[in-house]
Formats: structure tokens, sequence, C-alpha cells
């Protein structure tokens, strides 16, 4: 998710990552809020029945969601391409 300054110009941004500190969180669910300033995820492990717990929250500009989503789009359809579909 570049900045503005050109759509087709892409920014490439060198990251540091400690695994040790930096684990993946599994998440079985996203509650997801939003009003006229941005977006919060609420990322859940579900517990048991009727119980989960928020092991990340993150909030972002609408601008940054709305980014976000499309690049998510069009990630899990080029992995779609090659693995098949996504079943619900």
């Amino acid at each position: 998710m570049a900045n503005k300054a050109s759509q087709n110009e892409k920014i490439t941004l060198n990251l540091s990552l400690n695994p040790d500190t930096t684990p993946i969180l599994y998440t079985d669910e996203v509650h997801m809020s939003t009003n006229e300033f941005g977006v919060t995820l609420d990322v859940i492990q579900k517990m048991s029945v009727g119980e989960g717990r928020v092991v990340a929250r993150i909030g972002m500009s609408r601008e940054h969601a709305k980014n976000l989503t499309e690049e998510l789009g069009r990630l899990l359809i080029l992995t779609e391409k090659r693995k098949g579909s996504i079943k619900n």
C-alpha cells in the first residue's frame, strides 16, 4: 500500500522481522467496526463455545482499509488460479 506519489509507482519497503517477538497469530474470526474516521479489526481466537480471545486489534484509516481489501482480493484470486477455488 504505497503512498499516493503515483498510482503505477511501486515503493519498496525493507522490513525487519524478529520471529521470536513477532509470532503469527492464527484467527478463527475477525470482528470489524467502522466510523467516518477509520476501521478497527478485532482479531479473535475461539476458546470454547461462546468464548473468544482478542489476540490483536488493528486500526487503520478508511482509505487504508479499502486498499487492504483490494490487495487481499487480488492475492486470493492469484492463489485460486494456482490452487483452486476457496470453498465457503
